[in-house]
């Protein structure tokens, strides 16, 4: 099996990866809040973590990931004041929290086939690992960790000598304000929330040892991802964002409990910036993965794009960034279209150019590398069939569609007629119903759409 290289946000260097019961590999990645629609922004984050999967499949190890849905407890912050976002979108939307929940978690999947992400083998909601995140809390508390104020529970960082060693903050330096309010209460401002008291009007309330109230942000992860990976977690995946406070406290949490380290590697992607400024909902410049289809873009163009910098570099998106690399995407698409068919036995110049596209893999996901040596291929005198067989082989990572037909750039949405008959088709061909299929495909056709039968689901191109 092939070395991999990666960064290991613990001890900031360039490690090889050793997993902890080969072949078998636990990834943990820190999913969404679902309050409101993930943006490309965050999507960038989960796209490296597909990457990473993707690339450990490859080398032939199995991969099991767990990925949470947080529907619950992500505070603001830790006063009496903050917050919790899921609520603060019912009471917005005039929704149950459970209706926002289901809404948001299913917006987020769907943007996610859009992608060609890997639907994760599990996919947990803190709102059923409760039960879980008390038990920890009172296992902390057993072992000294925490202290109480009214019916809520902290974190003492003081307990903990070790705290913070992801991040490489100092403790003396975390004064208050590094959250957007602190309790005035907690014995120091690092000290963080694992239990919090409900108010009078909360609506997501559970009993505990302590009273009615609802877990914090941070014990989440840790109850979940323990429950998962009793043996430990290979790797961890996130965003820089999530370095500190979050995963911080994950392992100031998780390590005491579990009897020492738990997490092997944490991988984490850099933000993607739009107008110079990190996307964000707060700075008014994002962009769903939904918004790009509807603008008439293929939208693994996007994940093309995400693999021209590094995963630990800032990636600037514009909207010429994103043309460029759909025409270089369906450039590469036509060309590949007119190749033999595929040939496996490589000669000696396609094994050179197979252990070219590995050995970017195994250096810690050098894809950058990886648009202009499909280029090279595509122009050298390798073989027809064996270019074909390579582009299918990298595309088993990759997830860009080279084999597939290439999509006129920025055509307008289908009308609303085709997209019902292409959302009945897809319905008729999961049931296998493969003359129905066949009898819409040949009502949209007429409509003046040929249809394309991709892993997403049915790909519309105007005729």
């Amino acid at each position: 099996m092939r070395t991999l290289r990666l960064f290991n946000t613990m001890g900031r260097q360039v490690v090889d990866f050793v997993a902890l019961r080969p072949p078998q590999v636990g990834v943990y990645t820190c999913g969404p809040t679902v309050y409101r629609f993930a943006h490309i922004g965050n999507f960038r984050t989960y796209l490296m973590a597909d990457l990473w999967i993707r690339t450990l499949e490859y080398f032939g190890y199995r991969v099991t990931q767990v990925q949470n849905i947080t529907d619950v407890g992500h505070l603001v912050d830790d006063s009496d004041s903050g917050a919790d976002k899921v609520l603060a979108a019912a009471a917005a939307e005039r929704k149950s929290p459970e209706e926002i929940a289901a809404f948001y978690t299913q917006a987020f999947l769907d943007d996610s086939d859009l992608l060609r992400i890997r639907r994760p083998d599990h996919m947990p909601r803190a709102t059923a690992y409760v039960p879980k995140m008390i038990e920890l809390v009172q296992r902390l508390e057993e072992l000294g960790y925490t202290y109480r104020i009214g019916g809520s529970v902290f974190y003492d960082v003081s307990r903990r000598a070790e705290y913070p060693k992801l991040s490489r903050n100092k403790i003396s330096d975390l004064r208050g304000g590094y959250r957007i309010a602190v309790d005035s209460n907690k014995r120091n401002p690092a000290d963080f929330l694992l239990w919090k008291e409900a108010g009078p009007r909360r609506l997501q309330v559970w009993d505990s040892p302590w009273g009615l109230g609802f877990p914090g942000w941070h014990i989440e992860c840790s109850a979940m991802s323990l429950d998962h990976f009793p043996g430990g977690i290979d790797i961890h995946t996130g965003g820089v964002d999530l370095v500190f406070p979050h995963h911080e406290d994950e392992i100031a949490q998780s390590e005491p409990v579990h009897g020492g380290q738990v997490v092997s590697y944490w991988i984490h992607g850099e933000h993607l910036l739009m107008g110079g400024r990190k996307m964000a909902k707060s700075a008014g410049n994002i962009e769903r993965v939904s918004n790009l289809v509807e603008q008439g873009h293929d939208p693994l163009a996007f994940r093309f794009l995400t693999m021209s910098t590094r995963y630990r570099s800032k990636l600037r998106y514009t909207q010429e960034s994103l043309e460029a690399a759909e025409r270089g995407l369906n450039s590469m698409r036509q060309r590949a279209a007119r190749l033999d068919p595929a040939t496996p036995l490589l000669s000696p110049p396609g094994q050179r150019f197979q252990q070219r596209f590995e050995a970017a893999l195994a250096a810690d996901l050098d894809l950058p590398q990886v648009p202009p040596l499909i280029q090279e291929l595509l122009h050298s005198s390798v073989p027809s069939g064996e270019q074909r067989w390579l582009l299918g082989d990298w595309d088993r990572v990759l997830q860009i569609g080279l084999l597939e037909e290439a999509a006129p750039v920025n055509q307008p949405p289908p009308p609303e007629a085709v997209l019902e008959l292409s959302a009945r088709r897809d319905q008729a061909r999961s049931s296998r119903q493969w003359q129905v299929a066949d009898d819409l495909r040949s009502e949209i056709e007429k409509l003046g759409y040929s249809v394309v039968d991709a892993p997403a689901g049915t790909r519309l191109i105007r005729a």
